[in-house]
C-alpha cells in the first residue's frame, strides 16, 4: 500500500504543477486540483479506512510539493489545498474529523519537508479546514478544534520550537475563532 500511496503523491504533484503553471487563479485551481484528486482517488475504495487517510494525506503532500516547486507561496496555497482535500473527502462519505487530522498534519509536515513557514502553513490550514466544514455544512467547531489540535501535534512532532512557534501563530492569528483555537489548546 505505501508504494501505492507514494505514487499518488507523485502524480498529484505532477497533475498540479501543470495546473498551477497553466491557472489565472492558483488558489481556486489548487483547491478545485486537490479536492478532485481526492474524490478521484477515493472512489471505490469503500470503508478501508487506512486508505482512505493516507490517500488524503498523499494527495495533500503531492500538492504542498508542487505549490513550492511552483513558487508559490505555502501559506496562500496550503489554505485552498486543505480546503480542497477536506472538501473532497467529505463529498465521497470519509469522517469530518479524520479527513483533518490528515490535511493538516500532511500540511503542516510537507512545509516542514520544503523549508516552508510551518507556522503560518498552521494558521492556513485551519482556515482551510474553517472553510471546509462551513462549505459542506459540517460541525464547524469540532473541525476548527480539530485543525488545532492536529497542527500543533504535527508541529511538536517536527520540534519543540517549531510546535512553540505554531502555537503563538494560532494563538495570535486574528483569521482565527480566538475562543475555539484558546479552548482547543487548553488556555484562557
Amino acid at each position: 500500500m505505501s508504494i501505492l500511496l507514494n505514487k499518488i503523491a507523485e502524480e498529484t504533484k505532477i497533475t498540479l504543477l501543470t495546473v498551477i503553471k497553466g491557472a489565472g487563479e492558483v488558489g481556486v485551481a489548487l483547491q478545485t486540483g486537490v479536492k478532485d484528486n481526492v474524490i478521484s482517488a477515493l472512489t471505490g475504495v469503500g470503508q478501508i479506512t487506512t486508505t482512505v487517510t493516507g490517500v488524503v494525506f498523499d494527495i495533500v503532500s503531492g500538492a504542498i510539493m508542487a505549490a513550492s516547486q511552483a513558487g508559490t507561496t505555502l501559506t496562500t496555497a496550503t489554505k485552498n489545498i486543505v480546503t480542497g482535500a477536506i472538501k473532497g473527502a467529505l463529498e465521497v462519505g470519509t469522517d469530518s474529523i479524520d479527513a483533518t487530522q490528515k490535511a493538516v498534519s500532511s500540511a503542516i509536515k510537507g512545509a516542514a519537508e520544503v523549508g516552508g513557514d510551518v507556522a503560518g502553513v498552521a494558521v492556513s490550514s485551519v482556515e482551510g479546514a474553517i472553510e471546509a466544514a462551513e462549505k459542506v455544512g459540517t460541525d464547524t467547531e469540532k473541525v476548527a478544534k480539530t485543525a488545532v489540535v492536529t497542527a500543533v501535534e504535527a508541529a511538536d512532532a517536527i520540534g519543540t520550537e517549531v510546535g512553540q512557534s505554531v502555537r503563538k501563530a494560532l494563538l495570535s492569528a486574528v483569521s482565527l475563532p480566538a475562543d475555539i483555537v484558546k479552548a482547543a489548546l487548553g488556555t484562557k
